[in-house]
């Protein structure tokens, strides 16, 4: 699969900036692109903010993602503690990253 330039891929690794995030989505929604996040390392913990369910909501379900090891180290459980807006479907692995890198033409890492 190439690279489609109407996708954005978001690598996020970091537990802050949840608003430029949120933002940074919402533009390119407006601007007509799809968005692809993956959630890992220390990222894992903004799925517990108020506005992960504003970015869910702005993504395609299957273009979303947390890395189900890292949400595991972090000290959460990835069968009982699926955050609000997504399913067990969007535990991932790093395979899913990869994902993200093939499909979309543009990527960004927080």
């Amino acid at each position: 699969m190439s690279a489609d330039p109407n996708k954005l891929g978001i690598f996020v690794t970091s537990p802050q900036h949840m608003s430029h995030l949120v933002g940074i989505a919402k533009a390119a929604v407006r601007a007509g692109k799809k968005v692809m996040v993956f959630f890992t390392f220390k990222s894992v913990h903004l799925t517990k903010s108020p506005d992960f369910v504003t970015l869910a909501n702005l993504c395609d379900i299957e273009d979303i993602a947390i890395c189900a090891d890292s949400y595991t180290c972090e000290g959460y459980d990835p069968e009982k503690d699926i955050p609000q807006g997504l399913t067990a479907r969007q535990m991932r692995t790093q395979a899913y990253h990869g994902a993200v890198l093939d499909e979309c033409g543009k990527y960004l890492v927080l």
